[in-house]
């Protein structure tokens, strides 16, 4: 996958767009290339910028997003779509269109991150398939040396106050490097955010136990701890798991 998702916000309103923005900003995957404030507009920008994903709202003046849609799959290069908006009626028909996802307004930041993830996965599919799987190491700095880990050998990631601990085959290690910084490092590889402190890697989960109110936990092969699953990350945790 590309370092970052080149990303369109189309909307006819500007606090809307804003708004999107400034959610988007908090995804180190996501690169915001431009906004546009009407469907003719998303057209000539894609053509202009090549996005990798256009979040495209429905309800604009003239071409709304379901026309700008239709326009958006004659491009020689096909953005991804996530459609947003206020409007839940339009989403059988957004799917006509091989919609990535259909959010509604106000925006529900559990859902963005999982449609971001969402979103990688298809990228990193799509890549894979032509230049085969990323190669390299997770440099870790910690206590004045530096440590180069697999991330194959990582069974999982967590945040504890001002301390990210890593968890591999062959020990632990701490480093002050925040939890989403790693992340964006890993985007090519099979991890996965269960809760907002917590990253695994898939390759390694052997069980899901329900817990309460929804939510899960997990074990990974090894070990003996059981990670707190956040229930709105259990729909699309089982999604990348399950063939």
């Amino acid at each position: 996958m590309k370092s970052t998702i080149k990303t369109l916000i189309v909307d006819d309103e500007l606090y809307s767009r804003h708004e999107l923005k400034h959610l988007l900003q908090e995804f180190p995957s996501i690169n915001i290339v431009g906004e546009a404030e009407s469907g003719e507009a998303a057209v000539m920008k894609s053509l202009q910028l090549q996005p990798d994903v256009v979040f495209l709202d429905v309800e604009m003046p003239k071409m709304n997003g379901m026309a700008a849609a239709k326009a958006l799959m004659e491009l020689k290069k096909v953005p991804l779509i996530v459609f947003a908006t206020a409007y839940p009626q339009f989403a059988a028909e957004a799917f006509r269109y091989d919609a990535i996802d259909y959010l509604l307004k106000p925006y529900d930041e559990d859902q963005l991150q999982e449609t971001i993830q969402r979103i990688e996965k298809k990228l990193v599919n799509n890549d894979e398939g032509e230049t085969g799987k990323r190669s390299g190491k997770l440099p870790v700095e910690a206590e004045g040396e530096i440590f180069y880990l697999e991330p194959a050998d990582i069974l999982y990631i967590y945040r504890d106050e001002k301390v990210t601990k890593l968890i591999t085959k062959t020990g632990e290690f701490e480093t002050k490097t925040p939890l989403k910084d790693l992340e964006s490092r890993l985007v090519a590889f099979d991890f996965f955010r269960i809760h907002k402190s917590y990253l695994v890697n898939l390759s390694y989960v052997s069980k899901l136990t329900p817990w309460f109110n929804g939510a899960y936990q997990l074990q990974i092969e090894g070990r003996d701890e059981m990670l707190a699953v956040s229930r709105n990350y259990v729909k699309s945790l089982r999604i990348h798991l399950e063939i």
